[in-house]
């Protein structure tokens, strides 16, 4: 028959404890590991949402757009003209008019009251014919870095392609999206691309704006 001393006992219930410690303190570094991970993969500003098609802001001419001016009857004063590098066009009679800045809209009541001086109840349209100045710039872990005229709506992992895609040192999973801010500054947003891909994150793939700037790290 098998004694067991009262020493052997209190060795058997302190090798628990410091199990039932260990296990605790795993535990608890498990969880602040899974905290820090989800706390990095989260970092950047949480994707903006999306304009619905009658609220988007207007167009506002840039440098070096390419406008068209049309004067209704007056086929002598209508011309093509790119927006020079002073933000300026040249129109026949009224010479230089600032243009960058501002909307079609605008410019178009700017060269009307222009040309009421030399023709009777101008009838102005203006024509945006190359949106040239609205750009995004992808740079880094591309097949080539550059600009990309947004002639239409444009969504990351397009802007990527139309740079020719990935290159093999490209990191995927973080991706930077730098947005300038209205009031000054800018913001940054997160892109993984393996979490969009497996479609972890589909609201990460943003609707890129004038002026945004992809960053693929390498």
């Amino acid at each position: 028959m098998m004694v067991v001393s009262p020493v052997s006992e209190q060795g058997v219930a302190m090798d628990m404890d410091r199990r039932s410690g260990c296990g605790r303190v795993a535990l608890l570094f498990g969880l602040f590991a899974a905290a820090l991970v989800v706390g990095c993969a989260g970092s950047g500003a949480t994707p903006p949402p999306e304009e619905e098609p009658g609220e988007r802001d207007e167009y506002v001419i840039g440098i070096p757009d390419v406008l068209k001016i049309v004067v209704w009857r007056n086929p002598e004063l209508s011309v093509e003209v790119p927006v020079r590098s002073d933000g300026k066009i040249s129109v026949p009679l009224v010479d230089d008019v600032q243009a960058e800045g501002l909307t079609p809209e605008e410019l178009k009541e700017v060269l009307t009251e222009a040309l009421a001086e030399f023709v009777t109840a101008p009838d102005v349209t203006v024509v945006v014919q190359q949106t040239n100045s609205h750009t995004v710039t992808v740079v880094g872990g591309v097949a080539r870095s550059g600009q990309i005229a947004l002639t239409r709506q444009m969504r990351v992992v397009e802007a990527i392609a139309t740079m020719g895609g990935f290159n093999p040192f490209a990191k995927k999973d973080r991706i930077k999206i730098i947005r300038e801010k209205p009031g000054g500054g800018t913001e940054e947003y997160r892109f993984n691309y393996g979490a969009y891909s497996a479609g972890k994150a589909p609201d990460t793939n943003l609707l890129l704006r004038p002026g945004d700037t992809i960053i693929v790290p390498e």
